[in-house]
């Protein structure tokens, strides 16, 4: 489906600027070694694919650009990024450059609603936080827009502080879906039945 033509672009608050800037700076500074190790175990595991898996989305007044995210099929480390969310730090570079939002609409390939192209989209928004990607798509569709209309710098810092822990609530460990089977009791050891008077 062809892009949209590029929207007028709107003023952007200064101060969303700032700290999306400043945060993802500092997240590079602070998890440069381990996302360098990931790299290097994903690139090992499979040379000819690559560690990273690069993709076209369309950006803040429609403009294209490429982002990144650790691959994640077919390998143990690569389920595990998946299941934690982790896999999309690496956007933290599209982040710097301009392209994405720490708090945002997910990146689309393509531009169904125009509005979308209004901010920039985010590595983490309003349903992440609230189930990820427990919720159908047309919720996640409704509470994007949400966002595109009602964002302000205190929603976004709001959303920041609740992605860790939404993140573990739906990737930690889960209570099992049913309760475990009896243990089989041995007959010999079995207490023999009481009488009744």
């Amino acid at each position: 489906m062809p892009l949209l033509p590029p929207l007028p672009l709107p003023a952007a608050p200064p101060a969303k600027r700032v700290v999306d800037l400043l945060g993802a700076l500092l997240l590079l500074t602070l998890l440069a070694l381990p996302l360098g190790a990931v790299a290097a175990l994903l690139y090992a595991a499979t040379p000819r694919a690559g560690a990273f898996v690069r993709e076209t989305r369309a950006g803040l007044g429609g403009r294209t650009f490429r982002t990144w995210r650790f691959r994640t099929d077919g390998r143990r480390l690569g389920a595990a990024l998946d299941r934690w969310a982790l896999d999309g730090l690496p956007q933290l570079l599209n982040v710097v450059r301009g392209e994405m939002s720490l708090v945002g609409p997910r990146p689309l390939a393509h531009a169904e609603h125009p509005e979308r192209l209004l901010v920039r989209p985010g590595m983490t928004g309003l349903w992440q936080v609230s189930a990820r990607s427990d919720l159908p798509w047309e919720e996640m569709d409704l509470l994007d827009r949400h966002y595109v209309e009602n964002h302000w710098l205190g929603m976004d810092l709001a959303i920041l502080a609740q992605t860790p822990r939404a993140v573990v609530r739906t990737a930690g460990p889960r209570p099992p879906a049913s309760p475990p089977p009896a243990p089989a009791t041995d007959p010999r050891t079995e207490p023999a039945p009481q009488r009744v008077a």
